[in-house]
């Protein structure tokens, strides 16, 4: 490969990683419409398919196109492809978070649940792994677990008190005494 082509290649990267940040960064926030979501998502898969194939043998392009597929809501593709990136790079826990979060929405909580441990595994500083396992072992109507794993959350990053009120995933538990309790606890 010539000094130019490989530039190029990291100019893709590059330009789809840009767009994905354009329809990821505040989206918890200020979430774009789906059609400009979708747009600006499939311009970053569209990048990334002019790479060539031995480019897909690497972490960094799997999640990128992992992610794009996730933008667009191809939850089960988006899965396969993340599993790969894992393969590829498995201690990264923004890639298993990604995974987890597509498995849930595919309906396997219990891969999304063991891409989440592995993570914590990985990296237990981080909250976001801990308040999402709360939200699957709730859903999976396992109070003690969700509980457990919300406290650490909250210990972590006390913030995520404000989200419990609307999290509609904590709705199998939200009347469970351990809940209650924990919602309790004066910060």
């Amino acid at each position: 490969m010539t000094r130019s082509t490989s530039i190029r290649r990291q100019q893709q990267l590059r330009e789809a990683e840009g767009y994905l940040d354009l329809v990821l960064a505040l989206s918890d926030r200020w979430p774009p419409r789906p059609a400009v979501r979708d747009r600006v998502a499939q311009r970053a898969l569209d990048i990334l398919e002019q790479l060539e194939p031995q480019r897909w043998r690497r972490a960094d392009v799997a999640f990128l196109k992992g992610l794009a597929l996730k933008c667009l809501e191809r939850h089960s593709e988006a899965a396969e492809v993340l599993l790969r990136a894992a393969g590829l790079d498995p201690e990264n826990c923004q890639i298993l978070l990604a995974l987890a979060w597509c498995q849930k929405r595919c309906g396997r909580l219990d891969l999304a649940i063991r891409a989440l441990e592995r993570a914590l595994e990985i990296d237990a500083s981080l909250s976001i792994l801990h308040y999402n396992l709360a939200c699957y072992w709730s859903l999976a109507e396992r109070p003690a677990r969700a509980v457990e794993y919300l406290s650490h959350a909250l210990e972590l990053e006390p913030k995520y008190r404000q989200l419990i009120a609307d999290e509609r995933d904590f709705d199998p538990i939200r009347n469970h005494p351990d809940f209650q309790a924990l919602l309790s606890v004066i910060v």
